[in-house]
C-alpha cells in the first residue's frame, strides 16, 4: 500500500512564464529560478507560498506536450495539480489495477529531482494529475 501526502503544487501553463512569475513575486511571494525540463517538454518557474507551490509552465521547443493545451487556451490557464505519495511504483501499481490509466510506463524526473508520473485526465474527472514521489 502506499500513502497520499499533502499537495505538492498547482502548476499553470503560461504564454511566457517569466511575465507571470514577476508579476506572483511582487506579492512577496518566495521566486525561483526558470528550470528546463526538456525530457518534459517544459520550463517551470516555481513560485512559494509558504507551504503551497506554484509551478509555472511554459512550452520548451516546437514539439512540447503542453503546446496543444495552450494552442486551446490562448491565455494559458490550470493545468496540473500534483500530490505526494510514499510510494510511487506501488501507488502506479494499485492505479493500474482500479483501471486508472498512467500518461508513462515508468516514472521520470521532476522538476525537484525526484519520480513523477501523470494520470489520464479522462480517469479523473477532467484533472490531470501528477504523483510525486515524496
Amino acid at each position: 500500500m502506499y500513502r497520499l501526502a499533502l499537495q505538492r503544487s498547482v502548476s499553470l501553463l503560461c504564454k511566457f512564464s517569466k511575465c507571470e512569475a514577476k508579476r506572483l513575486h511582487l506579492t512577496a511571494a518566495q521566486l525561483r529560478s526558470s528550470k528546463p525540463l526538456p525530457e518534459h517538454g517544459v520550463t517551470t518557474v516555481f513560485v512559494e507560498l509558504g507551504d503551497t507551490k506554484i509551478e509555472l509552465l511554459h512550452p520548451l521547443g516546437e514539439k512540447s506536450p503542453v503546446q496543444s493545451f495552450l494552442d486551446k487556451n490562448k491565455s494559458g490557464g490550470m493545468h496540473h495539480i500534483c500530490i505526494e505519495v510514499d510510494n510511487i511504483q506501488k501507488a502506479m501499481e494499485d492505479l493500474k489495477a482500479q483501471n486508472i490509466r498512467l500518461l508513462s510506463e515508468q516514472a521520470k524526473i521532476g522538476a525537484h529531482g525526484k519520480p513523477v508520473v501523470f494520470l489520464h485526465p479522462k480517469d479523473c474527472d477532467g484533472v490531470l494529475v501528477e504523483l510525486e514521489e515524496a
